[in-house]
């Protein structure tokens, strides 16, 4: 992220945001209503379809989140954010929760006083071109325009590549991944340059995906996830938990299909797997823990289902966007995507 004025006087606000707004917990319950800033729209990620009807992969995860705190997985109130306007949309109090595709680091936890609670979606960056251009690399981008987007990692990363690999480039600045779309398709820049996931996002919704490629190199590590205001713990717990339970679901079998037939066959059986039992609500009292009631990671499981369930259902092999699992896929699997235990 660029280093500006912008990102002082927000370090400043979020000192106090911190104290002011330390119970988003009992402000979501008492609105009955959680406000989740989201993506302008980003296909398979965050986007308003037709009917105005908001869906995507981190869309799901704000639906769980308000399936476990209020019950009702369709309270969400969605505010589209841009990546120069998340961050003060977070930490004005507009949002309890950003879930749109944005990258933890290191300034973003320590300097604007956010806590990155889990990693839903481990990326890095890329770029694609339209075929025609004639590159097979982006060490062939030499003298390129290149659209990107401000207020995102993106730009230092992109400066950093051209710079190492002694080439030049011209950026074409975009405030959204519409106008990127726009003007890449329209010649305005001879590359986009996103997170990977992004930009498979960007090419599904073309008329003639077929004609754009995304190059190979990946030139950073974008680990996505849901952010919170610093001094809230128990909403950051909250968050943090819900996304654990949808992968432990998934390490467990637990769909949204065979959910009430586990909860049924877990209740008779003294013998069933514990933390399934925990994570149901069926033994103990996890859900008191948190503020929550016994049946809310149950609830969330239940709106969309466990973590690969949303992941194919959104963005996988079978979709437009067309993602293999790989660092997204369970740490059984080979994959990064690893729950604590729930115990």
């Amino acid at each position: 992220m660029k280093k500006s004025v912008f990102l002082g006087t927000l370090a400043a606000t979020t000192v106090l945001a911190g104290a002011a707004f330390a119970g988003t917990l009992d402000d979501v319950k008492a609105r009955g209503e959680l406000i989740c800033g989201s993506n302008v729209a980003l296909t398979g990620f965050g986007a308003a379809d037709a009917a105005g009807e908001w869906k995507g992969f981190d869309v799901d995860l704000c639906r769980a989140v308000a399936a476990a705190v209020v019950g009702d997985g369709t309270k969400v109130k969605f505010v589209p954010t841009t990546g120069e306007t998340r961050f003060t949309a977070l930490a004005s109090g507009e949002v309890d929760v950003l879930i749109r595709n944005s990258t933890w680091t290191y300034s973003r936890d320590n300097d604007l006083k956010f806590d990155f609670v889990a990693v839903n979606y481990y990326d890095g960056q890329g770029f694609m071109v339209k075929k025609d251009l004639g590159v097979s690399s982006a060490k062939e981008l030499d003298g390129a325009t290149v659209c990107i987007q401000t207020g995102t990692t993106t730009e230092l990363n992109l400066a950093d590549f051209f710079k190492s690999n002694n080439i030049s480039y011209t950026p074409v600045t975009v405030g959204d991944d519409t106008e990127a779309q726009r003007q890449y398709e329209t010649g305005a820049c001879d590359a986009f340059t996103t997170d990977a996931s992004g930009l498979a996002s960007t090419r599904a919704a073309m008329a003639d995906p077929g004609n754009h490629i995304i190059l190979p190199e990946i030139i950073s590590k974008e680990p996505l996830g849901p952010v919170v205001r610093h001094g809230d713990n128990n909403w950051g717990d909250v968050v943090r938990w819900t996304f654990n339970a949808l992968l432990i679901a998934e390490e467990k079998g637990i769909t949204k299909a065979n959910l009430e037939e586990v909860v049924a066959a877990a209740t008779a059986d003294a013998a069933y797997d514990p933390e399934v039992k925990r994570l149901l609500g069926i033994d103990g009292d996890m859900g008191a823990m948190a503020g929550l009631d016994k049946e809310a990671f149950k609830r969330a499981i239940a709106v969309s289902g466990n973590y690969g369930e949303i992941f194919e259902a959104n963005i996988g092999a079978s979709t437009p966007i067309g993602l293999a699992r790989g660092l997204n896929a369970l740490w059984t699997q080979g994959g990064l995507q690893y729950a604590a235990p729930f115990r």
